[in-house]
């Protein structure tokens, strides 16, 4: 029986896990799944915590204590959240130092109501950086218009970041720039290069679930034989687009001088369409230098049936570059779809960052008058 986890580590894909909890912590299934899976990172977001706490009674110490003391329920939520990466931090650290600082990363994200916020973005990572306290953290910062100046103001300060929520390939862009550009004023300010890193988390599934409900209201045959396309394809090209960026002298030298790249990150790779196959947002974007951060049944999914081929994205630029085509001809607006991901990634994580926050008020307020 092949390894399929392994393969996919070999082909130059760093595996990550998408999730976090108490439990997975106290009961040792993260340490499992790093051991087993090879796992060598982890992402989080307001969701992912928001069914984290509110499902579970792994929080009632910390959180009695909180509420004993008082403290504000925005400033618990951070301790609660913090308290857990820091503790992956720790559980993933032999990882980061296998990898010279490359991998065994964990990811914090900054309040998502803070989006279109530059300068209380900034605030806030420099907060986490400080609170979390450990050299393999990343600070995720979503790529809205107004977070790409933060988003190199925190690298110009020698913190690494995770910029998430990218859907277009021309954000993308603008966020390769951002990156290269933070790192170029944190050399002038004397931070070693080597020890800052990122990654840019570009979504998927989410593009075939847009695209594919305007496919089916347009109806044509030639719509329906391009459902299930658009997400890998956008994919591809958001790899091609790293590579010519890379391709620069102003790259160069910041590689000379110890920088790492910003590898692309495939986020939002289960499948949404029970019909599709469910390994395909993960065997159908291998490349070196990726990460692919996926949900647990995600992982077990490649490792019971995942077909590892090798590099699945550079021999085919030519027909991601004719998919996009083909979806313009049929009718799909592109810059619309990117524009309506981006702007519900960011409702939906504000959303479940504000149901965590009145349930955990809640709870304190439960435990404090128990007090």
């Amino acid at each position: 029986m092949t390894d399929a986890l392994k393969e996919l580590s070999d082909a130059g894909v760093a595996i990550w896990l998408d999730d976090l909890s108490r439990t997975r912590l106290v009961g040792g299934s993260l340490a499992e799944l790093v051991r087993d899976s090879h796992v060598v990172g982890i992402t989080t977001n307001p969701t992912i915590f928001q069914k984290a706490i509110s499902g579970s009674d792994a929080y009632e110490d910390q959180l009695r204590d909180l509420a004993t003391r008082g403290v504000h329920v925005d400033e618990s939520l951070r301790a609660l959240t913090s308290t857990d990466v820091r503790s992956a931090c720790d559980v993933l650290r032999a990882a980061y130092d296998a990898s010279d600082g490359v991998d065994g990363r964990v990811s914090i994200e900054v309040s998502p109501q803070l989006a279109q916020n530059t300068a209380a973005t900034i605030a806030e990572a420099r907060a986490l950086w400080w609170l979390v306290d450990r050299p393999n953290l990343f600070i995720k910062i979503p790529a809205t218009k107004a977070s790409l100046p933060a988003i190199a103001q925190v690298l110009a300060e020698g913190i690494s970041v995770n910029v998430t929520l990218i859907f277009s390939l021309e954000r993308y862009g603008e966020v390769i720039d951002a990156f290269i550009d933070g790192l170029e004023r944190a050399r002038v300010a004397g931070h070693d290069l080597t020890n800052i890193g990122s990654v840019a988390s570009f979504f998927v599934s989410r593009v075939d679930s847009e695209v594919d409900a305007r496919l089916d209201k347009i109806g044509s045959e030639e719509a329906k034989a391009l459902r299930g396309k658009a997400a890998i394809a956008n994919a591809r090209l958001a790899y091609e687009l790293f590579e010519q960026k890379l391709d620069s002298d102003r790259w160069r030298a910041l590689l000379a001088a110890g920088a790492k790249p910003q590898r692309p990150l495939w986020a939002s790779t289960s499948t949404k369409d029970p019909s599709y196959d469910d390994t395909m947002y993960v065997v159908e974007l291998v490349a070196n230098g990726t990460v692919n951060t996926m949900p647990e049944p995600t992982i077990h999914a490649v490792a019971d049936h995942g077909h590892i081929t090798g590099d699945t994205i550079r021999p085919n630029y030519t027909d991601a570059h004719e998919v996009l085509k083909a979806l313009a001809d049929v009718g799909i607006d592109y810059d619309d779809v990117v524009r309506v991901l981006e702007e519900e990634g960011v409702e939906k994580f504000v959303a479940s960052w504000q149901e965590l926050t009145e349930s955990t008020k809640s709870e304190l307020e439960r435990l404090a008058s128990a007090t």
